[in-house]
């Protein structure tokens, strides 16, 4: 990964690039593995490897992922990795072009399909977890009346949080200390509503 932060998304082509659901699901496990072959991918989404290797070279031409080293012994395989911590789409971004903030609406959709089909996949498996991981794993919905600003802020407070414990366990990862590590989906939403 050659950057720390979040890829700020701000042209039509990397938004319509991301948006596409297959790309999504690839960029996704993709920054999971940190580090993936064409064929490793496809065989977690359940595709061909040349489909694959199609969508990861659209997704490296809009700058969202990376070659990396090569991990094989022989050198023949393409690895690929996230070539920022994330991505980020910014409303004062999009919202004064129509085809812009359509795209980004687009993301946010496949954002949101694939995060309820995971969590869905999470309720559906519950029981096959052990005890410790589901009394661990967290569902809770808060109501509170805030304003926009209070909501900017809790936000940034969460993603720091969230920041922190992942930046400490890819240490701990890289330290060696992998005992009892799974990977961990938290969807957080925060938004204006009216009952």
């Amino acid at each position: 990964m050659t950057s720390q932060e979040n890829r700020r998304i701000t042209d039509l082509g990397t938004l319509k690039a991301i948006a596409h659901p297959l790309r999504m699901r690839l960029y996704r496990n993709l920054f999971v593995a940190r580090t993936a072959t064409a064929s490793q991918l496809a065989e977690q989404v359940d595709e061909a490897v040349s489909l694959v290797s199609y969508h990861l070279r659209k997704l490296a031409e809009h700058g969202l992922i990376e070659e990396a080293g090569t991990q094989s012994a022989d050198g023949r395989e393409r690895w690929w990795q996230p070539s920022s911590y994330g991505v980020s789409i910014h409303d004062e971004d999009v919202r004064d072009s129509p085809e812009l903030a359509a795209a980004s609406d687009a993301v946010g959709r496949t954002i949101d399909e694939q995060r309820s089909e995971l969590h869905r996949r999470f309720l559906d498996e519950r029981l096959t977890w052990p005890d410790a991981w589901r009394s661990a794993s967290i569902s809770s919905e808060w109501l509170p009346r805030l304003t926009a600003a209070e909501l900017a802020a809790l936000g940034a407070e969460l993603e720091a949080v969230l920041r922190k414990y992942d930046q400490a366990a890819r240490a701990a990862e890289a330290a060696g200390d992998t005992e009892g590590r799974e990977n961990v989906a938290v969807h957080l939403h925060g938004f204006p509503y009216r009952p």
